[in-house]
Order: structure tokens, then C-alpha cells, then sequence
């Protein structure tokens, strides 16, 4: 594994391992407030840089050129902004960083569909 694909791969894993280890400690001290910010570290963090690290080591040609790398840009600003707004939501700190957070997410996943569209079709099939 290499490029975009390792580097999405690399992000996954400190997602998973920030998640497990917020995890563990929700459990040990039995406050579960964060509960939803964790789930959103683990499945946007984890789960989808994960799919598109998978999604890029399998079609290789659609890691190539700009879009790739805007689409893995706007899902780390996604998750490190979203993670900590809903911390600051749950909070009743404010609720601008979720929103941003929000809106980075789903333009990564609307980039993604961009990308899986324009250059994921097999031609030869």
C-alpha cells in the first residue's frame, strides 16, 4: 500500500486507536456524555478513511491527481473538526465547530462520489 491509500489507512488508524482508547476510558470512569463524538470519531475517523483508503489500493488510478488529495485533506479537516465540535456541543459550548465539521464531512463524501464517479468506472468491462 502505498500514496493516498496509506495515507488514509495511517489517519484510520489513529482514528481507531484515539476512539478505543476514549472508549476505554468512558468505560472505566462510567460517564458516557461523550458517547456521540466518540461514535463520530469511529465511524467518520475509522470506518470511512478506512473505505477510502480500501477504495484507492483497489482502483489505483483513481489516486492519481488533484482530487484525491483535496478529498483526503477535506476528511482530516472533517473529523478533526467535527470530533471536538460535538464535544463543545454536548457541552453547550457552542456549536459553530460541529457545524464546520459537519459541512467538511459531507463535502469529502460528496468529493468521494465525484471521484468514485469519474473515475471508477472499469472501461474495459
Amino acid at each position: 500500500m502505498k500514496g493516498i491509500s496509506y495515507l488514509f489507512f495511517v489517519a484510520a488508524t489513529i482514528c481507531a486507536v484515539v476512539g478505543m482508547a476514549w472508549g476505554i476510558h468512558m468505560s472505566a470512569s462510567g460517564d458516557h456524555t461523550l458517547s456521540p463524538a466518540h461514535a463520530h470519531l469511529n465511524l467518520i475517523g475509522w470506518v470511512s478513511m478506512a473505505i477510502f483508503g480500501i477504495y484507492y489500493h483497489v482502483n489505483p488510478k483513481a489516486s492519481y491527481g488533484l482530487l484525491p488529495k483535496v478529498h483526503l485533506g477535506l476528511a482530516l479537516l472533517g473529523v478533526v473538526t467535527i470530533v471536538p465540535g460535538i464535544v463543545m456541543a454536548i457541552n453547550a459550548t457552542g456549536e459553530a465547530l460541529a457545524k464546520i465539521g459537519s459541512v467538511l464531512s459531507i463535502l469529502s463524501m460528496i468529493l468521494f462520489l465525484i471521484i468514485v464517479l469519474t473515475k471508477g468506472r472499469d472501461t474495459h468491462a
